[in-house]
């Protein structure tokens, strides 16, 4: 939920509630069915009704009903996938398999596996036949994600699949005809890779028929509302309590850059309903990221300081995609902090208590725990 104003009124929009209509000029295609516009849009409708985006838009909807092989490119957290499931979904083979793959995050020695599957006894380890990605899209889409990162030798094994739309699988001589749809996707400037040796220019040309640049969310700005609404509508969809963002929130958030994007906003929003559910959000509740170069007025400026002053807020911790090992996390905190207070306290552990505002046997017994001398810290003799 967002707020058009800086106060803390909650403007709630329903899930159900249709997007604003886009400008004439995103007319979808005659070629395309009215009800496979409607299913796309309300599953990947790529959000945003800045002219780029409306661009953009009318792009996926023109190619989506061909076999064009697409080649979706931008920045990492722009949307590529979403992108590429909105043209599947308004394709013809909207019924058949939507199959990704991330070609940077699988080391080369398996991608070849992945994509045309394996036989059993293929290679050590291969216990079983296994189907690769081409088989299981068939009749259907294959999104080949990073293909920037994609080794020379796989991308001529590629190729020959592109131009005779036959493979074999690892460990067989079998040639199986493959029915696929390709759109691919890298946040890589694949010519300047063409001129580096990194990337075979005859692939470029096969998978850059139909070519789409998603721009950063720097440089669509006016669409930072609409993306956060929608986010937040998921986070509700999903079962969490969506936070209420107030017109000052929102304000600050359009004066950062998003070097992660789109993404960066999903996870943004998601911490903030974890943090404040069914709350409102101003930009004290803000992570000190976003509020560090933004023009602030004074009151709101007087308020973030004391925050900052009170040391890290709940907000301004990012939960790794990998998670973390929480209590060794916590522990090496602990450990900064007795050191830094003893350093402050030139070793005095009865001062460095103060400072941590603990008991002089509890600092202690944690620096017994540790392992901490009281002359870490210390510029001179020390004083228990």
């Amino acid at each position: 939920m967002i707020e058009a104003s800086d106060s803390p009124v909650h403007a709630a929009r329903d899930t159900a509630e249709p997007l604003p209509a886009a400008p004439a000029a995103a007319v979808p295609d005659p070629l395309l069915d009215a009800g496979a516009i409607a299913r796309a849009r309300n599953l990947y409708f790529p959000t945003g009704q800045s002219p780029r985006m409306t661009v953009v838009r009318r792009l996926l909807e023109q190619v989506a009903p061909f076999n064009t092989n697409v080649l979706i490119t931008g920045e990492s957290g722009t949307g590529k996938e979403w992108a590429a499931r909105y043209v599947h979904a308004l394709s013809p083979r909207h019924q058949r398999p939507f199959v990704p793959v991330n070609c940077g995050a699988i080391p080369a020695d398996l991608l070849e596996s992945e994509l045309f599957g394996h036989e059993k006894g293929a290679f050590t380890g291969a216990i079983a036949t296994r189907i690769g990605r081409f088989e299981a899209a068939e009749g259907g889409t294959l999104f080949l994600d990073e293909i920037g990162d994609m080794s020379l030798p796989m991308q001529v094994k590629l190729l020959r699949v592109l131009q005779e739309r036959v493979y074999e699988r690892v460990g067989s001589n079998r040639s199986r005809s493959c029915d696929v749809r390709i759109i691919a996707a890298t946040h890589r400037d694949l010519e300047e890779a063409i001129r580096g040796g990194k990337f075979r220019e005859d692939l470029f040309y096969r998978l850059n028929v139909f070519p789409i640049e998603l721009p950063p969310l720097r440089e669509r700005k006016e669409d930072l509302t609409e993306l956060a609404m929608n986010i937040l509508e998921r986070c509700r969809s999903s079962g969490q309590q969506a936070v209420t963002l107030t017109g000052g929130a929102l304000r600050i958030l359009r004066c950062y850059d998003w070097p992660g994007n789109i993404r960066e906003l999903a996870n943004l929003m998601e911490r903030l309903c974890v943090l404040y559910p069914g709350q409102p959000v101003d930009i004290p509740n803000l992570p000190s990221r976003y509020t560090a170069n933004a023009p602030l007025r004074e009151t709101d400026r007087e308020i973030v300081t004391r925050r900052s002053a009170a040391g890290p807020q709940p907000q301004d911790f990012e939960l790794p995609t990998e998670g973390i090992p929480l209590k060794a996390y916590i522990e090496n905190i602990e450990i900064a902090l007795i050191r830094r207070a003893l350093v402050d306290t030139d070793g005095v552990v009865a001062h460095a208590a103060q400072r941590l505002q603990v008991q002089r046997t509890t600092l202690a017994e944690k620096m017994k725990r540790y392992g901490i001398q009281a002359g870490e810290g210390s510029q001179g003799p020390s004083a228990a």
